[in-house]
């Protein structure tokens, strides 16, 4: 098998992959359904990637990177600047990353037990407080988890606008709902 054959079905495999995880989440996805979506036999699957968690690792890592390199941008921040930032970065981020966080959102706690996402946890903890302006008050905690379970929501449904206008809806309404005065 040639090198941009490998290279090809590796795609494939990926790509097969992310849209079942994405249909009917990584635990109701077998190893034989991606391969019978690509076309080829489990064995198949299997020179290319250790198993369906490697498959999972591999699709996820540049969300994770990207999350990574939020995280790092936000610790940077001070008070005043960070609940701006949080909110712009994960709105981009989410967008960036649709199918990904659809895997993702529907089977969240068990993948969050995965060695491969062993730091994604942690960083969720640091954008949370990003997003409450590294405040401690209940009702700042209680709008940062609106933004973080209701962007990725907003994001993997169709909304019929485009990405722009969804990103600048996205963002005002995130600002809105963090806002500690309530204006």
């Amino acid at each position: 098998m040639s090198r941009s054959t490998r290279s090809g079905t590796r795609e494939e495999i990926l790509d097969a992959a992310s849209r079942l995880f994405a249909a009917t989440g990584f635990k109701g996805t077998s190893l034989q359904d991606i391969a019978g979506a690509v076309g080829c036999s489990k064995a198949a699957l299997l020179y290319h990637f250790d198993g369906k968690d490697a498959i999972l690792a591999e699709l996820l890592a540049p969300a994770v990177e990207a999350f990574e390199t939020l995280d790092a941008r936000l610790a940077a921040l001070d008070d005043e600047a960070v609940r701006r930032a949080a909110v712009e970065g994960f709105v981009d981020l989410v967008m960036r990353f649709r199918r990904e966080v659809t895997v993702l959102y529907g089977d969240l706690p068990d993948l969050l037990q995965r060695p491969a996402f062993a730091g994604v946890q942690e960083m969720t903890d640091r954008l949370l407080d990003a997003l409450t302006g590294r405040s401690a008050a209940p009702a700042a905690r209680a709008a940062a988890l609106l933004v973080l379970g209701g962007v990725p929501v907003a994001c993997m449904e169709p909304c019929g606008i485009g990405d722009d206008e969804l990103r600048s809806a996205l963002v005002r309404s995130a600002a809105r709902a963090l806002d500690p005065t309530g204006a």
